[in-house]
């Protein structure tokens, strides 16, 4: 589908978008133009008592005159309460109805009601970032889809007062969608596509954005001694790989920034072996390393003026004859020893050794994982949230606003000493999981985590389990991959890292 922007004037064909604040108000676009249309706009809020232009809402109206196939008015809410980024949420549900009706052209109006506080050509760049998402479909392997299953449209245009302006905010937008729609491709690949070889040599596709990408094998990272990344993917044919993403777009000798993901390309549980069913699903068990990705891609697509290290770990864990076993003892690159009781506890694993990499070489002022690591967060947050821990209260507020921000909610929590005790080993400095009834799987999982971080260290975990896959369509999020990660990173960045 072909974005562009042009001026705020009536569009000869096609699917045209409208919006009314609360209490039916509309802007003076919209208000022309019904004049235009011979009142066909109020005749239809008169015919729909229940509209209100509350946030959320949609009224169609079909055969409107002028040419147009059909008007969508969607409800914006309170002007006052207004921000650009409603015109995403209205551009994105705005594609999935009209790909739903077969429309082949479509134009969003960006015309904001009296009292609204959002400037036009940001909220027409907003528009543009949610056609994007909201239009995104991962039909590769699709053969047979029928024509009217197929996306119908051709062209969008969102139409504003402010057409170089907002095509000068789109900018930066643009860099986040691509970013976004590598994760949602890498994650939604199946695992004999994108396993860690293939998927190292995607992150070296970014070399073309200015990325500089280093590849370890096993052999370097044996030398390293990085034994619990090594366990987890000695029993797969697959070797498992170590991938360092460098942009250096910021002050130069200046303490990096740093993202760590896991990257479990294929997760059976190991010896630990999950149930069958539902396990086709653990492809995307490399959802924390594919945010990685994409938000390292999105930062250099724009420029960030920021020192960015990507760190992402990337194995197969499966049930061969070579296995980890339970029971087994792995020493960590930072020299600690621990017992594997189960071996489906195996993201924490492969970050310790990711995480202390990170340290050791980069030294960076601030280290933020992402992974897809636990059931239990599910449990505890759904998928509404991902689950949010930190060992310093001002990094976990700006993950948390940039989260609130960019509609990638976080929730915050708690680590102590009294969950730290539960990972002891009698045989081995930790185990990899807590004791027999100990429960708060996920705390624990990040107690394990900050085992492995260094004083000093200002650094958070982000458990996405809940949030890198969803099985409902969102405006912005179609069903599948959502890619949970990159625009929370990229913001923060954005808010506190740059310049």
């Amino acid at each position: 589908m072909k974005i562009d922007f042009a001026a705020l004037v009536r569009p000869k064909q096609g699917v045209l978008v409208l919006t009314a604040a609360e209490g039916r108000k509309l802007g003076q676009f919209a208000q022309a133009l019904d004049k235009t249309l011979g009142g066909a706009i109020g005749r239809a809020l008169a015919g729909a008592p229940r509209f209100t232009g509350a946030k959320g809402q949609w009224l169609e109206i079909v055969g409107p005159g002028g040419g147009l196939g059909r008007i969508l008015l969607a409800g914006l809410g309170k002007p006052a309460d207004l921000k650009a980024e409603a015109f995403e949420t209205v551009a994105g549900d705005a594609v999935r109805r009209a790909n739903a009706t077969g429309d082949a052209t479509l134009a969003v109006a960006i015309d904001l009601p009296a009292g609204a506080k959002a400037a036009p050509a940001e909220a027409a760049a907003r528009a543009a970032l949610g056609l994007r998402l909201g239009g995104y479909r991962f039909d590769k392997y699709r053969t047979k889809l029928k024509d009217t299953e197929k996306p119908s449209l051709k062209s969008a245009l969102v139409l504003t007062e402010a057409v170089a302006a907002a095509k000068r905010a789109y900018q930066p937008l643009a860099a986040l969608a691509d970013g976004v729609t590598l994760t949602r491709n890498l994650v939604s690949e199946p695992a004999n596509v994108i396993y860690p070889e293939s998927l190292a040599a995607e992150c070296r596709k970014l070399a073309k954005l200015g990325v500089k990408v280093e590849v370890l094998g096993e052999k370097a990272m044996k030398k390293l001694g990085m034994g619990a990344l090594l366990g987890v993917g000695q029993g797969s044919v697959r070797e498992s790989q170590l991938v360092v993403m460098q942009w250096l777009g910021g002050k130069k000798g200046q303490a990096p920034v740093s993202f760590v993901g896991k990257g479990v390309c294929f997760d059976t549980g190991g010896i630990s072996i999950k149930p069958a069913a539902g396990m086709e699903g653990m492809k995307w068990d490399m959802g924390g390393a594919g945010a990685v990705i994409g938000a390292m891609a999105a930062l250099a697509g724009r420029k960030a003026k920021a020192n960015v290290i990507g760190v992402v770990a990337l194995v197969e864990n499966m049930p061969d004859g070579n296995a980890q076993r339970p029971g087994d003892i792995v020493t960590s690159m930072s020299g600690q020893t621990i017992e594997v009781i189960n071996t489906d506890a195996e993201g924490r694993l492969i970050l310790c050794d990711a995480m202390w990499y990170t340290q050791e070489r980069f030294k960076p002022q601030i280290m933020v994982d992402l992974a897809t690591l636990t059931g239990a967060i599910i449990m505890s947050l759904g998928h509404e949230h991902a689950g949010l821990f930190a060992n310093n209260d001002e990094l976990a507020e700006r993950l948390a606003a940039a989260g609130k921000g960019e509609d990638e909610k976080l929730w915050r929590l708690p680590l102590s000493e009294a969950y730290n005790k539960a990972l002891n080993s009698p045989i081995a400095d930790m185990q990899n999981i807590a004791g027999p009834g100990a429960g708060a799987g996920s705390i624990t999982a990040a107690q394990f985590l900050q085992r492995f971080v260094k004083d000093g260290t200002a650094w958070a975990h982000l458990d996405i389990a809940g949030t890198a896959w969803s099985n409902a369509d969102k405006p912005t999020v179609p069903k599948g991959a959502t890619a949970f990660g990159v625009r929370l990173l990229n913001r923060l960045v954005q808010d506190h890292y740059e310049g």
